[in-house]
């Protein structure tokens, strides 16, 4: 199988999970309640430290703007409701860049940070059920202070790894603190460890997420040399075994995401699930799978065209490579069509078009317009009635959960309006479109991608499609 079938592969795969995911309803806004001050929820920041314990979402300080914050908020996910905790005993100071583990289901461990005038190296636990915050005094020798390092529990050790030191360096030492567990009666203690293997650069930004016997770690950045004050950005892939103790480079066999750090990684089950982060001038909103070659997503693909790596060796003729691809990705579309249950048409543009009768949460918005569910005889007066409530709207108006839709109604408005002037031949989407310019979001596959400024735009194409 050559690389480029494979880095095909892989873009099948990603696109794949993104219409799953997406006809699924699996990203959604849900409505919470509890706040303070009129504001449902904690105030907009970054940076912050987030720990789940069963259905609770645990929230300490971060930043908004230049204001570095030491609030305490959690959301209960069963009902959606925010509260402000007023804890008690050691408070920590307010700050941005820490990390943060939970031990066990009952407390949370959290280590070091940016306090806007130095970089901390405090340890702070929490005990959720009395909300007394309590320092950890540790004896021996410290780790040095940081901020955008990593902390993972493991089994009774928190590890820390990485983060940016006190003056600016990037670090790349590996250190244990032990004596979190109070039934194990241990004096809590700092140990470094130097372990065999390929290591990792030293990084700011990156993730470290445990998986059964293996932590695995992704992207970060660091500096690129004593001389040079710029970052370099990492995408490669580092296991930490924890049977072995020692480093291990992570093959993988196709071209891995974009390099990027402050993304997130997260393990489900024997898949990792990898979202956002930045490259130095980008913010990410991609999502991709990092998944083992028995899995059934991977299987899924070669399943498509079982006898492709064979006719491509034998022919070794380009043209007939990619005409077994794009024929491969439309057998694997065609696959998914199936179970999902929808009906997609795959443009030039790669953005799916669904029928209005098809978009669930489309018919939904109408149903909830009109006060009641809509029937099938109902259908054109409540997609009438939707489209005209958005004509009618300004971007204030629009709440975030209506933007899905908005954004697939008006790719749908557009696609309508080409196969009215030029049939079935959608090459004219991509080259002869006479209005292409003015509608700037026809391409965009997801309503991620668009920012806060992008909305009024937006809504004022979709305006002008509606009423012509």
């Amino acid at each position: 199988m050559t690389l480029k079938t494979m880095c095909t592969m892989a873009v099948q795969v990603q696109m794949l999970l993104w219409i799953k995911v997406f006809y699924n309803k699996l990203w959604y806004q849900p409505e919470c309640t509890g706040g303070s001050d009129g504001q449902v929820g904690p105030s907009p920041r970054a940076f912050h430290v987030t720990v789940v314990i069963d259905c609770h979402m645990f929230i300490f300080g971060g930043r908004s703007g230049s204001k570095r914050l030491g609030d305490f908020w959690v959301l209960d996910t069963d009902i959606w409701q925010w509260t402000e905790l007023t804890s008690f005993g050691d408070l920590p100071s307010a700050r941005d860049f820490a990390a943060a583990s939970a031990i066990g289901n009952r407390k949370i461990v959290m280590y070091g940070g940016w306090d806007g005038k130095k970089w901390l190296s405090d340890v702070y636990v929490l005990d959720t059920i009395s909300l007394e915050w309590m320092e950890l005094s540790v004896t021996g020798s410290l780790p040095p202070p940081r901020c955008g390092h990593t902390t993972t529990m493991v089994e009774k050790r928190l590890l820390v790894y990485g983060g940016r030191g006190g003056g600016g360096p990037v670090l790349g030492d590996l250190w244990a603190l032990k004596g979190l567990i109070e039934e194990e009666n241990e004096t809590p203690a700092w140990t470094q460890l130097k372990l065999p293997g390929q290591a990792p650069s030293a990084l700011c930004g990156h993730t470290i997420t445990s998986g059964g016997h293996y932590l695995l770690l992704f992207g970060g950045h660091g500096t690129g040399g004593w001389l040079s004050r710029y970052d370099i950005y990492h995408n490669d892939c580092i296991v930490l075994d924890r049977v072995s103790a020692q480093w291990k480079r992570l093959p993988t066999g196709n071209e891995p995401p974009p390099a990027r750090a402050y993304h997130s990684l997260t393990c489900m089950g024997s898949r990792y699930l990898l979202f956002g982060g930045f490259d130095g001038k980008s913010t990410f909103g991609d999502l991709w799978w990092l998944v083992p070659e028995e899995d059934s997503l991977a299987k899924r693909i070669l399943a498509a065209s079982p006898n492709i790596q064979n006719k491509d060796v034998e022919m070794g003729n380009e043209n007939v490579q990619n005409i077994k691809e794009s024929q491969m990705e439309e057998s694997a579309v065609s696959e998914l069509q199936k179970r999902l249950g929808i009906s997609v048409s795959l443009h030039g543009n790669g953005v799916p078009i669904v029928d209005e009768v098809e978009d669930k949460e489309f018919i939904q918005l109408a149903s909830n317009l009109v006060g009641e569910r809509v029937s099938s005889d109902e259908q054109v007066s409540g997609v009438q009635a939707l489209r005209e409530h958005w004509r009618k709207s300004t971007p204030r108006l629009i709440p975030l959960k209506e933007l899905g839709p908005l954004l697939r109604d008006y790719q749908r408005l557009i696609t309508r309006r080409l196969q009215v002037n030029s049939g079935s031949d959608m090459q004219f989407v991509e080259s002869s479109f006479p209005g292409k310019a003015a509608y700037g979001f026809y391409h965009i596959r997801n309503v991620n991608q668009l920012r806060l400024d992008d909305i009024p735009k937006l809504l004022a194409e979709y305006k002008q499609l509606v009423s012509n």
